[in-house]
Formats: C-alpha cells, structure tokens, sequence
C-alpha cells in the first residue's frame, strides 16, 4: 500500500495530501482506511500543499464607471456559460515579472481561458477572454454573466466593449470588499501554491509550460472538494449526461466564504 500512496502523490504533482490521496485511491477502486494513509503519508514523508494568503494584484481604476455586482458572492451556476469569474495573478522569474490571468466557468470550476504576459494591459485579459470565447462558443441568448475584479483592465471600454459584442452581461465586485471575487482569486492561490511557489522561474517559456500542464491537470485530474472530489471536466461531463435534470449540481455548491478563508485541504 505504501507504493500506491507514493504513486497517487507523485501522479499529481505532489500537492495530494491525506484527504485526496485517500479519495484518488478509492476512485481507483482502492479502499483503505483513511486513517491508514495519513499513517503511511507521515512515514514516507509525504505531504500536501497549502495554500497561503491571497495577494491581491487588481489596481481599480477610481475614475472608471463600473458595472454593478450581480452575483454578489452567489458562486453557483447549474449550466455552462451561465456564470464566467476572471482574475490574473503575477510570477517572479529570472527575467523579470509575468502576470497570468484565468478564465473560469463557475459551473464545475474548469478553467476556460488563460493567458500570461509580461505586461498587465488590457490586450493581456482581452487575449484570455478571446480564447475562452472560441474554446465555449456562448450564444447570445445565454444570460452570461463575466464577474471580474475592478481592474483598469477589466473595466476599460475595449473590454466592456467586447463583452457586450459577445452578448455577455459584464459584473464586477465592490470596492473594497476581498471576498467578492473570492472563487477566481481561490483559483489563483493554487495556482501559486501549487506549481509557482515551489520553485524558481528562470524564464517566461518556463512557466508558460508548466502552468499548459498545470492547468491540463487541473481540470482533467485535480479532486476539488467544493465539487466533491471529482476534477472539473468529470463534473461537467456529469451535467452533461444527466441534463435536463440539475438537480445534482445542488451537491456541489460552494459555500463561497469558505472557499476563501480555508484552503482546499488535502
């Protein structure tokens, strides 16, 4: 058992600590006590990453007219391209600073667009939003709502111009209230626990690389807790079969203060 613990760590990166190694192996159809593998995780030395404080990198535009806050910390969608959240974070590398943003469908937490840049202008977002326009193809008729920080980016008129273009309802959070982003900026802190913090970066082709399979991992592999344990495209697969009936993605809702102030454990 103690080389299956080893494997399912090693299989994800080594971010897996006890609650999401037991709960791979059991999807395996390996069932061991949980107990058992915290026991075994604490011999072979293993365990997960946790994720720090979020660092806020949004600068408001104070003299930007905004759009108003729809979703008002409601981090619930039970459709895809109901509910997009968005927010970029910064890399330090041997070359200097690179910034990366995240498009997510709030739906199963997937992350749906990504680009990263040296430069935090708007044509970096306006970038991440193009792709996730062309991967999710959302109709006019949607009622898509994008939720975003107040960024100069996000609330500049290209931006809000392309939203609108789009069909898409633009939404941002309150002043000065952290927790109003709270799931896009929950994405980022693992993103930066998970793969950025753990070593240096010398170069921008480097992270570029690695956050292409982080992310790949993350929404084919990664068990989110706030989903049940299950990674997001396996969630989403899940809607898919099982529509019209949503009622299953009422098991999965956040509860948006705790994804923020308690790390994704285990």
């Amino acid at each position: 058992m103690s080389d299956e613990v080893q494997r399912v760590w090693n299989d994800n990166m080594q971010c897996y600590g006890v609650v999401k190694v037991w709960k791979q192996l059991k999807r395996e159809g390996i069932y061991v006590a949980r107990c058992t593998v915290q026991r075994l995780m604490s011999r072979l030395g293993l365990q997960g990453v946790r994720r720090g404080q979020v660092v806020r990198t949004i600068v408001p535009d104070a003299k930007a007219a905004c759009p108003l806050d729809d979703v008002q910390r409601q981090f619930h969608a039970d459709r895809q391209n109901q509910l997009w959240v968005s927010d970029f974070t910064y890399v330090s590398t041997w070359q200097g600073w690179l910034y990366v943003v995240f498009v997510i469908d709030v739906l199963a937490r997937r992350i749906v667009g990504w680009r990263l840049n040296n430069s935090m202008k708007t044509d970096f977002v306006l970038d991440a939003l193009e792709q996730t326009l062309y991967a999710r193809q959302p109709g006019q008729m949607d009622g898509l709502v994008h939720h975003s920080d107040r960024g100069s980016q996000y609330v500049s008129i290209r931006y809000t111009e392309r939203l609108a273009e789009a069909g898409i309802e633009p939404s941002v959070d309150s002043e000065e209230d952290s927790f109003d982003n709270a799931l896009a900026e929950t994405i980022s802190g693992l993103y930066k626990a998970e793969l950025i913090y753990r070593q240096s970066w010398r170069s921008r082709e480097a992270v570029e690389i690695a956050t292409l399979k982080w992310v790949h991992w993350f929404n084919h592999q990664r068990l989110l807790g706030s989903i049940g344990y299950i990674p997001p495209a396996g969630a989403e697969a899940t809607v898919r079969l099982r529509r019209p009936d949503l009622n299953e993605m009422a098991s999965i809702k956040p509860d948006v203060i705790q994804s923020v102030d308690q790390p994704d454990k285990g």
